[in-house]
């Protein structure tokens, strides 16, 4: 069995006055990809953003690495290795790429390291290399969700935490950002794919978790979730 680097227990988070998040469980195991998928407004995000210390918690704990990370800051969590593509994207909009790029890399002081790490980058993303000299806020959004996720790969993550990655994208963009998802994997990064595209990311996912009203309710191997009736019929059309 896999080491657990980020396990959540009893999260429960309100804001507004609202329970969005009223008990979940899950964990994340060393080399999986993990989707938490479900409708909007189910709790997906806010379950994301207390994980990265920018909610805070009103019960649970969340533990990283075998520690308790609750009320830890989002720059701490960076440093110990979990950072996170954020729903929206959230680039410096009048940075360039390499700026933007070079900011995913502040923490880090092994300078020819960063370097070789930029041009893994640009060979995932050919399109960022081409623009490097571009600022971030002329891109389009496809452009800019890949510039978010190579930021986030600048840190070298342990996990790297995905919060919609395909929100608001054409369908051939869809096509290349769940690839660069897969081709992140496989080199070895943990990855935890919050996705409102529940097929999509079912299909590239070791395990799911189904989300709903602040709940878990499904949980398992990501092919017995996409062969589900009850999947099927609520987030797949069919």
């Amino acid at each position: 069995m896999a080491q657990t680097l980020l396990k959540v227990t009893g999260l429960k988070v309100a804001y507004g006055g609202i329970q969005a998040v009223k008990g979940v469980d899950f964990e994340v195991r060393e080399g999986e990809l993990v989707s938490l998928i479900g409708s909007n407004g189910a709790g997906k995000t806010t379950t994301m953003k207390a994980i990265t210390g920018t909610l805070p918690l009103n019960a649970g704990d969340i533990e990283y690495l075998g520690k308790s990370i609750k009320g830890k800051g989002a720059w701490d969590l960076v440093k110990q290795g979990l950072a996170m593509v954020p729903e929206g994207r959230g680039v410096f909009t009048r940075m360039t790429i390499i700026e933007n790029l070079q900011m995913g890399a502040h923490i880090r002081t092994d300078t020819p390291e960063i370097a070789a790490d930029m041009d893994k980058v640009f060979t995932i993303f050919p399109r960022l290399k081409e623009r490097r000299d571009q600022l971030a806020g002329t891109m389009s959004g496809g452009e800019q969700q890949m510039l978010a996720m190579g930021r986030a790969l600048m840190s070298r993550p342990k996990v790297l935490l995905l919060d919609e990655p395909s929100m608001g994208l054409s369908p051939i963009m869809v096509d290349k950002i769940f690839e660069v998802v897969r081709e992140v994997y496989a080199q070895g990064v943990t990855v935890l794919l919050v996705e409102q595209n529940a097929s999509r990311a079912l299909q590239i996912a070791d395990r799911g978790y189904v989300m709903e009203s602040g709940l878990i309710t499904m949980s398992g191997e990501a092919k017995g979730l996409l062969n589900d009736p009850k999947v099927r019929a609520a987030y797949l059309g069919e």
